[in-house]
């Protein structure tokens, strides 16, 4: 068995190679080609928190996986990761465990890359201005894969903590691979989405985080951070503006998602305004985008076969380069 850290991680692969990944991925559920039980959550007593059991199997990897992950939004006062965990990589043959992953890492770049694979299949080409509400532990994955796929010239990012929002844009600002972008603190969501063609929310708020009626025609939006029916980051005014709403899994986000199962509840959209998954869209079931003027909303909410999808991926990686601690 191999032992995989953040640094390991980091080392051997790229936010577009995990991009890639988890085409893949969406492309293999979409034709039926691998086993997803849906997550198990068990609430923590705090009310707030939770543990959280994700499974996958794919016979064509050869390979099962089960992370487990635990979100824990008051950790990022503690100066911790919000979502701490670990991915057990299990080999198909012999059932035995092949890597024990650090999974918060691995639950970043693969959240990342579910937002830019998105982007890449649905955004506009010609995009130029970014938006990102949240500077929490998946918003810097979030924001590297958003400018993996368009050239972008601004970013604003928004938090309610405004001293964490400047750190983190200033953060990018002074990151050389990111030369020529400006990145800037906003001082309110109206200003952070304000002429966006790609927003990325990524908070854990239980109520809608931007105003939905002043998103621009042609924005594409990735909703990131909600997976409890009882909250939703997303403003549901967005919605019946919206061309197209897809999903990275749309049974897993039609039992988990409050960004949409609140606005169905209220009347607002009807299941079939929901189209598919981004994997219809990857494999030419759906069209993408047909418009530049279209406004198009990705949910998320995370599906264990990304998490095996990246971490076979890793896994490979790190044993060709000799990277990892060895455990025999």
């Amino acid at each position: 068995m191999i032992l995989l850290s953040e640094k390991d991680i980091r080392q051997v692969v790229t936010m577009k190679e995990i991009i890639e990944a988890v085409k893949t991925s969406f492309v293999m559920m979409a034709k039926g080609e691998c086993e997803v039980p849906l997550r198990t959550v068990i609430e923590h007593a705090d009310g707030e928190s939770a543990f959280l059991f994700m499974p996958a199997y794919a016979q064509e990897m050869d390979a099962a996986s089960l992370k487990v992950v635990n979100i824990f939004p008051r950790n990022i006062d503690r100066g911790l990761s919000s979502a701490p965990g670990q991915i057990l990589l299990i080999d198909g043959e012999t059932g035995y465990i092949s890597a024990l992953i650090d999974g918060a890492c691995v639950t970043r770049l693969r959240t990342g890359a579910s937002t830019g694979a998105a982007f890449d299949a649905l955004a506009r080409e010609d995009c130029r201005k970014g938006a990102l509400i949240g500077t929490g532990g998946q918003a810097a994955a979030q924001l590297e894969a958003m400018l993996a796929v368009r050239d972008l010239e601004e970013v604003s990012v928004y938090d309610i903590n405004g001293e964490r929002c400047r750190q983190f844009a200033e953060a990018f600002q002074n990151d050389p691979r990111f030369e020529g972008i400006v990145f800037k603190a906003a001082a309110d969501p109206d200003e952070c989405i304000a002429d966006a063609d790609l927003i990325a929310t990524a908070t854990v708020s239980a109520r809608p985080v931007f105003d939905g009626t002043k998103v621009k025609n042609g924005a594409t939006i990735s909703a990131v951070g909600t997976y409890e029916p009882h909250k939703h980051e997303l403003d549901p005014a967005v919605l019946p503006r919206a061309s197209k709403i897809i999903c990275d899994w749309r049974d897993a986000v039609l039992s988990e998602s409050g960004d949409l199962l609140i606005p169905l509840s209220q009347g607002i959209i009807r299941e079939s305004d929901i189209q598919g998954s981004l994997g219809d869209i990857l494999c030419g079931r759906l069209p993408g985008r047909e418009s530049d003027d279209e406004i198009i909303v990705y949910e998320t909410v995370g599906v264990a076969m990304q998490d095996l999808a990246a971490a076979k991926l890793i896994c490979e990686k790190a044993r060709a380069a000799g990277i990892g601690t060895f455990w025999e």
